[in-house]
């Protein structure tokens, strides 16, 4: 039986130690240029960069914050099973928001939930990428129910960072 519902946990992502800095640089330099005309497309170099960036070898050496991330992602899935839970990335990191929802949809999913591992208020990804994320993933997937779980209830957020405080 296929699973009807899943979780998509969304990190910022991170640069391998070892990718070259020459490639990261010219990656945001396109992307900044493209920002500033007001472009929502990538162009073809743009995107062969961000799809290199994305798909460079990852270890727990070479890039702590993928290898902390999936080990949130671990222990998250076991907390929601039956429910199928995926990993994306905004940036730099495989796959993409875009990319595991289109998966997930491939594999007859009928109701996706974002996920942020970014609380705070205020950032740029939390609150306005990944909505516009939601948005263009209900208008080209109109069967499948994708909702994003945001914002946190900050009180909860304070409690939790209390608690964390406490034990230290």
């Amino acid at each position: 039986m296929a699973v009807r519902e899943a979780i998509v946990l969304i990190g910022h992502g991170g640069v391998p130690s070892d990718c070259p800095a020459s490639l990261v640089g010219e990656l945001k330099r396109l992307e900044g240029e493209r920002r500033a005309r007001g472009e929502a497309a990538m162009g073809s170099r743009e995107a062969e960069l961000d799809r290199r960036v994305r798909t460079w070898p990852r270890s727990a050496e070479t890039e702590p914050y993928h290898a902390g991330l999936e080990a949130v992602a671990q222990r998250l899935a076991a907390r929601m099973a039956p429910r199928r839970l995926v990993v994306a990335y905004n940036e730099f990191c495989a796959p993409s928001v875009e990319e595991a929802i289109a998966s997930l949809v491939r594999d007859g999913v009928e109701r996706i939930v974002l996920a942020t591992t970014m609380f705070t208020p205020g950032g740029s990804h939390s609150e306005l990428e990944i909505p516009a994320i939601a948005a263009a993933a209900r208008r080209a997937h109109p069967g499948v129910d994708v909702r994003y779980a945001w914002p946190f209830d900050l009180d909860r957020a304070a409690d939790f960072l209390a608690e964390q405080i406490d034990r230290s």
